[in-house]
């Protein structure tokens, strides 16, 4: 199956948002540390996961993007050649 690679950047996109959604409701959902209001049953190891899911969404979006760049500009240079 053939792809564009402005599909496969959008599928990326799409799947680095449902990512850094799912993170960002999962940090926002646990609970605090002992020292400050809140729960006592806070583990500081819960947070890293969801820390590493948001960079790994930010890189997956860095990455979409510079994919369209590059389909930009080898559209822009086919176009060049033609004329």
């Amino acid at each position: 199956m053939i792809t564009s690679p402005s599909s496969s950047a959008l599928n990326l996109i799409n799947s680095a948002q449902y990512k850094a959604a799912d993170a960002a409701h999962t940090i926002a959902t646990l609970p605090v540390a002992k020292d400050e209001v809140g729960s006592t049953n806070f583990n500081s190891k819960d947070i890293l996961k969801p820390i590493l899911s948001l960079k790994e969404a930010e890189l997956e979006s860095s990455a979409a993007v510079k994919i369209l760049e590059t389909e930009k500009e080898t559209t822009g240079s086919l176009f060049d050649a033609m004329v």
